[in-house]
């Protein structure tokens, strides 16, 4: 009899704590990472010969919005295809619950989850139901939306919330948190959340502090106010005693590229008293919902999608609008509701802070956009072959620990994210040699090359260019 079911041999392992790489074999019994090194005495059910090939922990998709694309299309090819075996979602203030009946029509972004025929979830309790009565193919985690608890509790949410709505919401989270969820999550930008005060937000995070639990943010400003709203997510974290995660950091429009040398001076000097990581994507570009007020501060914006005009997927506003005849912010509003990719992100910016020492990998894309930003499909490929491998920005292992070990830490993900005999056994074995991302802003749905295989618990998601329909995810809750 076989000792392990799957043994992998001659690998460059990156165990994905930033460490120089190490050649040798790895084996696999059900769930879990069972023997590293070598193992050639040994023998494996199925037997890998993974010569020339990099074999790492399963990337961790810090920023996700996946919510419901995890339940509607449980393969998630665009996310296994680049390697990614946990995704992490309710970000930015909006998460798939609570929602509940009969409540006002909702601002954005809360527009994406609460509209339409979609199922809707009462509680987290629920949601994780769902998951787990319908597996995916990747293992997933949740943060509760600031924007649904307001969105719960609150007749109009252009307004601060009153002592007793913050109090219904601290309620609707201890809910969330004995349920599982990481934590909580806003979206101080978007219309939901803009009226909430500084004050409102630590109120209600100081439930956190209960629970062991993490504060998420997409800040208040990240254009002219980026200095001012890192200051205000240090003060929520502080007072409300839980760490902090700065979400995509960035500084937007043209006025401020260059500022990200001074922002990362000032999350240096808060992390000498209190817990802050942040997170990236690899693109000069962002992606959101369609708000007519952020086109002024872009170059150039891309339509991903519109209700109003849903042929105007994929097509440059200015184009749209030289047809209608109007500005392009005039046009913006007549393809309401809508999605768009903005460019307005500067490159050395974006290499400062990838190479911050620090700085996880998440993706940011909302994959069921019709037309969506290439960062859906390409992100951790994108990292690994074109600033790791060709830029040289940083080792292929510290690029791995960004996309693994620091995120699993931050997160309190237990038992994932390192090789490491007793782990879970999510894993990507990849070609660092060929490895890169193939998704552009023109055609976005490209599966990435050099991703040979992949692994969620033990079983093979990706092989050969293609799913392979297993759907062994797992639900992850805070513990």
């Amino acid at each position: 009899m076989p000792e392990f079911d799957i043994l992998f041999r001659n690998a460059r392992l990156i165990d994905g704590e930033g460490g120089p790489s190490v050649f040798g074999d790895l084996a696999v019994t059900d769930d879990r990472i069972a023997a590293i090194g070598d193992l050639s005495g040994a023998s494996g059910a199925h037997e890998i010969d993974a010569e020339g090939l990099a074999l790492a922990p399963g990337f961790i998709d810090c920023h996700c919005h996946d919510d419901y694309a995890i339940l509607e299309t449980p393969l998630l090819e665009p996310k296994i295809s680049q390697g990614v075996t946990t995704v992490i979602n309710g970000n930015c203030g909006v998460s798939a619950a609570p929602v509940l009946p009969d409540r006002p029509d909702p601002l954005p972004p809360l527009t994406l989850f609460v509209q339409g025929e979609r199922r809707t979830f009462k509680d987290f309790a629920s949601y994780f139901s769902a998951l787990e009565k319908s597996p995916a193919a990747v293992n997933s985690a949740c943060l509760c939306g600031h924007s649904n608890l307001r969105h719960a509790v609150m007749s109009h949410m252009d307004r601060p919330a009153t002592a007793g709505e913050i109090g219904q919401m601290q309620a609707l989270l201890t809910d969330a948190l004995n349920a599982g969820v990481l934590g909580l999550s806003t979206g101080l930008y978007y219309p939901a959340a803009r009226e909430a005060p500084t004050e409102e937000v630590i109120s209600i995070s100081q439930t956190l502090s209960k629970f062991n639990a993490l504060y998420v943010t997409h800040m208040r400003d990240e254009a002219d106010g980026v200095a001012a709203s890192l200051k205000e997510t240090f003060e929520i974290g502080a007072k409300a005693g839980v760490p902090v995660i700065v979400s995509h950091h960035k500084c937007v429009g043209c006025a401020n590229h260059g500022k990200s040398e001074m922002t990362l001076k000032l999350i240096d000097e808060a992390r000498k008293t209190q817990s802050v990581g942040l997170d990236v994507y690899p693109y000069v570009a962002s992606s959101t919902v369609l708000l007519p007020e952020r086109v002024a501060i872009s170059e150039r914006v891309l339509i991903t999608w519109s209700e109003a005009m849903p042929e105007a997927s994929g097509r440059f506003l200015s184009d749209i609008a030289r047809e209608m005849g109007c500005s392009d912010e005039v046009a913006a509003k007549r393809l309401l509701p809508g999605g768009a990719v903005y460019f307005q992100l500067n490159e050395e910016d974006v290499r400062r802070i990838l190479s911050y020492p620090d700085t996880m990998i998440g993706s940011d894309g909302i994959v069921q956009d019709v037309h969506p930003h290439p960062r859906a499909w390409g992100t951790f490929p994108r990292v690994l072959g074109h600033y790791a491998r060709d830029v040289g920005l940083f080792p292929l292992e510290q690029a791995v620990r960004k996309m693994t070990s620091l995120t699993a830490r931050n997160f309190g993900l237990a038992n994932r994210g390192i090789l490491q005999e007793g782990f879970f056994a999510d894993l990507v074995l990849f070609d660092p040699v060929t490895i890169i991302d193939t998704a552009s802003f023109e055609e976005p749905c490209q599966a990435s090359m050099g991703i040979e295989r992949v692994f969620v618990n033990g079983q093979c998601t990706w092989v050969d260019g293609s799913p392979t329909g297993a759907r062994p995810g797992m639900a992850i809750r805070r513990v």
